[in-house]
This record gives C-alpha cells, sequence and structure tokens, in this order.
C-alpha cells in the first residue's frame, strides 16, 4: 500500500470549520426555540421539543468540537508530476489518485470566514469529477493551483 501523503491543511481550518458548524447549528437552535413556542401556545407535547433539543446538543458537540479535529488530522494532500495524490475521510478513508492529464480546471475559493482567517480551498476539475483541497494558507492555495496548472500543461504538451 501507498504511503500516505506528506502534506496537510492550515491549522486556522479548524477554526473556519467551527465557525461554519456554529451557524448552521444555530439555525437549528432557533427552530427547536420556535418549536418550544408553539408547544406552548397550542399545548403540544414537551417531550418532541425536549429530544430535539437532545439531538441538537449532541450534534452541537460533534459537528463543532469533534469532527474537525479529526477531518483536520486525516486530510492529506501531495503533489507528484503525473498524478495528485488526496487522502480524507472522518469514518470513511477517501484515498484519491488524479492523473494530471486529467486535469481540466484549477480554482482557488475563499468564502467569507476563510477570506477572514485567510485561507482558501483549491478546486481540481476533470472531465468527470471535482475535488477540493479545503483550507490552505492563501498563498499555499495560490502556489498549489499555479503549480498544478503547469504540471497538467506540461502533461498536456507531451501527449
Amino acid at each position: 500500500m501507498r504511503q500516505p501523503p506528506k502534506h496537510s491543511i492550515d491549522p486556522r481550518a479548524l477554526k473556519v470549520w467551527k465557525i461554519s458548524a456554529v451557524i448552521y447549528i444555530t439555525i437549528f437552535w432557533i427552530l427547536i426555540i420556535a418549536a418550544a413556542i408553539l408547544t406552548y401556545l397550542f399545548e403540544w407535547p414537551h417531550w418532541i421539543v425536549i429530544t430535539a433539543a437532545i439531538v441538537n446538543l449532541a450534534f452541537s458537540y460533534l459537528f463543532v468540537f469533534l469532527f474537525p479535529k479529526l477531518r483536520y488530522r486525516r486530510w492529506r494532500y501531495e503533489i507528484f508530476e503525473q498524478e495528485i495524490y488526496i487522502q480524507h475521510g472522518i469514518f470513511i478513508m477517501t484515498r484519491t489518485l488524479i492523473p494530471m492529464i486529467r486535469v481540466q480546471h484549477v480554482d482557488t475559493e475563499q468564502g467569507p470566514i476563510m477570506k477572514a482567517h485567510h485561507v482558501a480551498s483549491v478546486s481540481i476539475s476533470t472531465a468527470a469529477t471535482e475535488h477540493s483541497i479545503p483550507a490552505l494558507s492563501e498563498e499555499d492555495a495560490s502556489n498549489l493551483r499555479d503549480r498544478i496548472s503547469d504540471l497538467a500543461k506540461v502533461d498536456e504538451d507531451d501527449v
């Protein structure tokens, strides 16, 4: 079996993923509060809101504290002249090899939370799929995008 890729993503990924999770979890807490108000107004069974709150509390812990740490530890990538090697996954480890000759398009992406923390993702498109390397420093993402683009052009010229 092949050795795991050497490079990891930026540690600021943890903060970005936690903030994103807090935003989504907050939406569910607002829905639970709305359900609690409706339960009080219409005298619905209280167990529904209590169960939803307990489930959301568990999800809050998982998605804000546990999963970002696991996700960060598992994300690895490496760029070779002939291929891109990506490894990720929390419960199921996925190892992907992307041949450089298949790369059609390379982008950097950055949402508002990522921009505030100076990280960006590199998106790699082939004819059939799209792959992403999340949360690299802005400089690393730009350099990686340019390197993949150059290697993909070299491979195309050789064919």
